[in-house]
């Protein structure tokens, strides 16, 4: 038990400090800042996936006190709701698994937690860090009017063409006080499942991993509870104040997962074909715009099940996590 304690804890006070290094090099490196600070998720799910919930909980634990030595005690808990606990709760759900014939499967096969579930879990956990760090920075319409303004008065300074009159710059405070939150949740959903995937394979090809690799054209798709919480989330938009906020925060996050299973679902579908690769790159290309983006969105809509993965039984699930 002392060694067992002994490689939970080593493993878990090196992810927390590779997750902790990771954010300082965002905070040093703005060009980057979204890469580095989502890939100081991947130490923790690395952990979690290939020794079990007590070494990520440990990673958790470190990284969330070195923040707060090292930067600031609101720094460790940013950290913490945005990408530590997220991380940790990820490698959680990947490890789960029962026998198959509890779902009617055969008796010497295990059923991992779905996909499906995992992208729904991770949007929900986007969606509350997105709407907790908004209540504690306080934003609102005054905030972003304040930066839509010092915007403004630099476009006019500078004398140019872009600076918007007073008409446009009412619409666009308007405009930008739902964009932020969505864009932001739906920007960390592609982030943090990327880095998720990356963990999982880096896992298994480490032979720590317990979860099969699967195929994600097959297996990315988003499971029919998702689409009511999608359409709360449009509903929210149109009631104005801090519901509508909460409201495009969900847009974001649910409808980034829609659109990764609209992807997903496009590969599947193409597999065979001719048209496949430049079908694929124009697919990816024009979603940079509203419309077809919209397109690849209903098709995710349009194509929601839970795909389960079946691998042999194993006799010991995990020796460091029982």
């Amino acid at each position: 038990m002392i060694g067992l304690n002994q490689t939970v804890l080593t493993t878990g006070i090196l992810a927390g400090i590779a997750s902790t290094l990771l954010v300082l090099g965002a905070n040093a490196q703005p060009s980057f800042a979204s890469v580095l600070y989502a890939s100081s998720a991947l130490p923790v799910l690395v952990a979690g996936l290939g020794w079990g919930n007590r070494t990520a909980i440990v990673a958790i634990v470190t990284a969330a006190v070195l923040g707060a030595l090292l930067v600031s005690p609101f720094f460790a808990l940013a950290m913490a709701i945005f990408t530590l606990i997220p991380a940790g709760w990820l490698s959680h759900l990947a490890n789960l698994a029962r026998p198959a014939s509890e779902l009617g499967g055969p008796d010497h096969l295990m059923a991992w937690y779905p996909i499906s579930d995992i992208l729904l879990h991770l949007c929900s956990l986007v969606t509350i860090a997105v709407v907790v760090l908004g209540a504690m920075i306080g934003y609102g319409p005054e905030l972003t009017s304040r930066v839509v303004d010092a915007m403004a008065l630099g476009l006019s300074r500078q004398g140019s063409p872009m600076a918007p009159d007073a008409g446009t710059l009412v619409q666009t405070k308007k405009m930008i006080v739902l964009m932020l939150p969505m864009v932001q949740g739906g920007l960390w959903v592609f982030l943090l499942f990327a880095v998720f995937y990356i963990a999982v394979r880096v896992v298994a090809r480490s032979g720590r991993g317990l979860r099969p690799i699967e195929d994600m054209p097959s297996a990315l798709r988003m499971s029919r509870n998702s689409i009511f919480i999608f359409l709360a989330g449009i509903i929210l938009t149109f009631v104005g104040g801090v519901p509508a906020m909460i409201g495009a925060t969900i847009c974001g996050t649910f409808g980034a997962g829609f659109l990764m299973a609209g992807f997903a679902s496009l590969h599947f579908r193409s597999k065979g074909k001719d048209w496949r690769i430049p079908g694929l790159i124009l697919a990816y290309i024009s979603s940079m715009m509203l419309l077809p983006a919209l397109v690849i969105l209903i098709i995710g809509l349009s194509d929601t099940r839970r795909t389960i993965a079946l691998t042999p039984t194993r006799p010991t699930p995990n020796k460091t996590d029982t």
